[in-house]
């Protein structure tokens, strides 16, 4: 057997956090055992479902580096196929028209529920003729559910999953405008796909039991199920805007790396012993169900920051020059052209370090872009009172006379200031880097310096040093 599983979002908003884990894991299952991974767009919400939710889908997978193994499939355009699957079940008497109207049901469920009862439908139309309802009156194709048993689900991750048939009402097929419902069309397109693993949200499980009626009407054999508990926020509640981003297109645009989510989203619900930073190429060779666990997940932004601050220092640098390049783009203060590119190149090793998101590789990055005079916080501006000041004078001048400017001559250079004035070396360094960059951070003020280049370097210097106070 070749396993196939599939992801099937609805394009009606953002590829939602819980949606992309599941995306995450159906994919690395289907790796792990040589497998086949499908990709399926549930549209027949016509009202809802929009062109942009579907380019968000693909782009979000795209970016996390999932890739399905066929072209994606659209659920609007199998309508035909789901009817004939329903009429077939009419056909067999495993389904039946019901005509009543939307008075009746209304009634219906509200003396269910004056009688403390749920609120189902009572199968008024199960056994009747058809030919009891008014000429050309509507109907909906409903599923004879059995009334008897239980339908048993033995879910890969839940365990044994058991219903009394007697809880379930006879679902609706097809209706009365002759559309199928969601229920009944993805158990069509999964038995049509040969998907031999269902996996998703716990919250589908209530579906399954009434889908797997449908499979058993047919004749069908049942794929695989399992549940994946739900993510919830760092306090337990239900993920929302609240706790921060829940979706792909949130944590791209907040400096994630999609290597960081996707090893972070791995180990929210599964676990492999200790290990905790995971290749995409380790994922694949240790992803299997019996390492996801039951219960509801937590997002924990704090540690996906960590993460992701692993991921950014062994990224590449070019890479991550041309993202903060984007980034930094249009921001006031900032030129974006070749020059700048080529300093936050040179200082990316640095950088890097010291950040944990490409929002703040950016925001430590701007200065090399910065146009004179630059703007100091108020550290900085300590830092180029009097004595900083009289530092900055006496090594610009040594700095102005080198004619190599590498790391390694600035280093020397700022060293030999210190021995000879008999200072720290951080007393040179500190007024050079908020001289250099308006701020008191910033990669080694050697390696700093060096990828300014000495003109740009010294223009700061003199900036800072003919301003009749320093610019706040």
């Amino acid at each position: 057997m070749t396993i196939r599983t599939r992801f099937a979002p609805s394009p009606t908003g953002l590829l939602h956090v819980g949606n992309a884990r599941a995306a995450l894991f159906n994919f690395l299952f289907a790796r792990h055992h040589g497998g086949e991974f499908l990709l399926r767009i549930e549209d027949t919400d016509k009202e809802r479902s929009t062109q942009k939710a579907v380019d968000v889908i693909f782009d979000g997978l795209a970016w996390m580096g999932i890739e399905a193994d066929a072209e994606p499939v659209f659920q609007s355009a199998r309508q035909d196929r789901h009817t004939e699957v329903a009429l077939e079940l009419l056909e067999k008497g495993q389904a039946y028209k019901c005509f009543c109207t939307p008075e009746e049901l209304t009634a219906m469920r509200e003396k269910a529920m004056a009688e403390k009862r749920p609120p189902r439908y009572d199968g008024t139309w199960r056994d009747r003729d058809p030919s009891e309802a008014p000429a050309g009156a509507p109907y909906v194709v409903r599923l004879k559910a059995p009334r008897d048993g239980e339908t048993i689900i033995k879910d890969l991750v839940q365990g044994e999953v058991r219903v009394a048939n007697s809880e379930m009402d006879d679902l609706i097929l097809l209706r009365s405008d002759g559309t199928p419902t969601y229920l009944h069309a993805v158990v069509v397109d999964d038995h049509d796909m040969d998907i031999t693993h269902v996996m998703r949200g716990d919250d589908h499980l209530t579906n399954t039991f009434r889908q797997a009626m449908i499979y058993r009407a047919m004749g069908w054999n049942l794929p695989h199920f399992a549940h994946l508990p739900l993510i919830h926020g760092p306090d337990g509640a239900k993920l929302s805007k609240r706790h921060g981003a829940q979706s792909v297109v949130d944590f791209r645009e907040e400096g994630y790396l999609p290597e960081a989510l996707c090893n972070y989203l791995l180990r929210l619900g599964w676990g492999h012993g200790d290990a905790e930073v995971l290749s995409r190429e380790e994922q694949i060779k240790l992803f299997d169900l019996d390492g996801v666990g039951r219960s509801p997940s937590r997002m924990d932004y704090v540690k996906l920051a960590h993460l992701n601050g692993i991921w950014m220092r062994v990224a590449d640098d070019t890479r991550l020059t041309d993202d903060v390049m984007q980034r930094l783009a249009g921001r006031d203060g900032v030129v974006t052209d070749d020059k700048t590119r080529a300093r936050i190149l040179a200082m990316m090793p640095g950088l890097k370090e010291r950040a944990k998101t490409l929002v703040e590789l950016a925001d430590n990055a701007a200065f090399a872009g910065f146009t004179l005079p630059l703007t100091f916080t108020p550290k900085a501006e300590k830092m180029l009172g009097d004595d900083g000041r009289t530092v900055l004078q006496g090594v610009g001048k040594d700095l102005a006379a080198l004619s190599d400017f590498t790391p390694e001559t600035v280093d020397a250079t700022l060293r030999a200031y210190a021995e000879k004035h008999e200072i720290k070396l951080g007393s040179v360094a500190q007024p050079l880097r908020a001289a250099m960059t308006g701020s008191t951070t910033s990669p080694g003020i050697d390696l700093t310096l060096a990828a300014l280049g000495q003109d740009e370097v010294l223009a700061r210097i003199a900036a800072v040093l003919t301003s009749g106070a320093v610019d706040a």
